[in-house]
């Protein structure tokens, strides 16, 4: 009868430890399921209030060309003549001159409104996400410039090189239904 029980038993026991893996996988793979719908309803962004426009931007995106662009805040710019975000500091003339301009690629676009205001505009197709121009209007300026992942260049990357280069931890995830951070509403 001892024989009995102990098949019983053993037979028990693996059956109990067969549910318990089944269990543990289909577990496993609803995790990985939901971790993964929560990664594709989340973006990485930069939060402007976070950046210190270190320039990794430009230098560690795996794309040719980073997806991160200078952005500019029309509502909070001064549109002053002489913008820290677009003239050297050590510039002498406020002038277009390449010479005078921080940009290394001319992505800022300078027209004249009316004495002594200037609009600035971003060719994003020049920018290289360097921040450069971000930095001198964080310096000199308002902040009217900051610095985004261009979610219609970016290729979301589960783990991105930038944020994982970032020394401020200003790359985050967002959700994708609302993937842009705004200066001053991060």
């Amino acid at each position: 009868m001892s024989d009995q029980n102990e098949k019983i038993n053993r037979r028990s026991f693996f059956l109990d430890g067969a549910r318990m893996l089944g269990a543990l996988c289909i577990g496993g793979i609803g995790g990985i399921t939901v971790s993964r719908l929560t990664l594709e309803d989340t973006v990485w962004q930069i939060d402007p209030s976070v950046c210190v426009r270190c320039g990794r931007c430009a230098l560690h995106c795996t794309l040719p060309q980073s997806a991160v662009k200078c952005v500019h805040s029309f509502d909070v710019c001064g549109y002053c003549d002489l913008c820290g975000g677009y003239l050297q500091p050590t510039s002498k003339v406020r002038d277009t001159a390449a010479e005078n301009q921080l940009c290394p690629t001319g992505a800022i676009a300078r027209t004249y409104i009316e004495d002594p205001y200037f609009e600035y505009i971003i060719d994003e197709s020049l920018c290289n996400g360097c921040g450069k121009c971000v930095e001198g209007c964080a310096s000199f300026g308002n902040g009217s410039l900051y610095l985004q992942v261009r979610h219609d260049i970016c290729l979301n990357c589960n783990q991105c090189e930038i944020a994982r280069v970032c020394p401020s931890g200003a790359f985050r995830r967002v959700p994708a239904t609302d993937p842009y951070l705004l200066r001053g509403q991060s």
